[in-house]
């Protein structure tokens, strides 16, 4: 098939590989961006050490807390421009938001927006008021209500609202014991971007398909079929290290894991803390984000009033 040039340029900024490497690949997986990742890291020519979604979309996401931190909320709400998203009424509206999904009986978005929203009817109603006031189309895209019994939980947000994470530590310590603990295991969650929280949690799907990536790098690398098999474990427990948020490397000192970090914490306050919990959400992750541009679309409104 034709590949066109955006699509290559796509490729290669989330992989970093060659130009005409990315072309190859996306040939050979019909266009499909995720498969082409997956062949050029057999191949060896990714840069990248994961796939990456695009973050395009504009928006916030708060998070919202009872006061004893035995439940927690983080909402996303998307909006056409970053000049929206910094406005103080937006803010203020995705906040009331996420105080009032705290209080919603489970995570079904539709059932949210038929929750009332205080002197404006419905969430859905509000959303249309407020969208016809700020002048562009506003989505409230997900949200997500933890409340585990036994759980405490904390969070962080990044970059004014880019990335809001809520972590959950099982632990019979008060909310303010473990607030210095719980704050440094969510950056680290923005940062360092894991997919579980322990190895056990790891996905089949996701294991196979990293097996399989692994005996293609190896073959690539011409070792002989018969040693594959015992190097690919080894390959999977180093992946697993780095996308389990419990073995990674803690951000704040090297030296130790997440996991040691935690029990040297636990230790230090008296009280056993285990993280059970992590929600991570980054403002238009998997989105695809309008691509005009906007000096271009200021003038076409001008050229068409102009013509009226």
């Amino acid at each position: 098939m034709s590949v066109s040039a955006k699509l290559v340029k796509e490729l290669r900024d989330k992989t970093g590989a060659g130009m005409m490497d990315c072309k190859k690949a996306l040939e050979e997986t019909n266009g499909n961006v995720d498969e082409a990742i997956d062949v050029l890291r057999e191949k060896g020519l990714s840069k990248a050490a994961k796939k990456a979604d695009r973050i395009a979309a504009e928006g916030l996401v708060r998070l919202a807390f009872s006061d004893d931190r035995s439940q927690a909320v983080v909402i996303e709400v998307n909006s056409e421009t970053d000049f929206v998203a910094k406005n103080q009424e937006f803010i203020d509206f995705v906040e009331k938001l996420a105080e009032i999904a705290l209080t919603a009986d489970n995570n079904n978005i539709d059932a949210f927006m038929e929750m009332p929203f205080e002197g404006e009817g419905t969430v859905n109603d509000a959303l249309v008021q407020k969208t016809a006031k700020i002048g562009e189309k506003l989505s409230i895209r997900r949200f997500e209500k933890l409340d585990t019994p036994g759980t405490v939980y904390t969070g962080y947000i990044h970059g004014g609202g880019s990335i809001g994470v809520i972590v959950g530590i099982k632990t019979d310590a008060a909310a303010d014991e473990i607030n210095v603990t719980g704050k440094d295991v969510a950056m680290q969650v923005a940062s360092m971007s894991p997919k579980y929280v322990t190895e056990d949690e790891a996905d089949l799907a996701f294991i196979e398909n990293e097996k399989k990536i692994a005996r293609e790098q190896l073959l690539n690398e011409g070792k002989d079929e018969k040693l594959i098999e015992k190097i690919v474990p080894g390959k999977i427990k180093k992946v697993l290290k780095e996308v389990c948020l419990l073995d990674q490397k803690f951000v704040k000192n090297g030296d130790l894991t997440v996991a040691q970090y935690v029990a040297e914490s636990a230790k230090d306050l008296g009280k056993e803390m285990a993280v059970t919990e992590m929600v991570r959400y980054e403002v238009g992750e998997g989105l695809e984000k309008r691509s005009d541009d906007f000096a271009a679309e200021v003038a076409a409104q001008q050229a068409d009033a102009a013509k009226k």
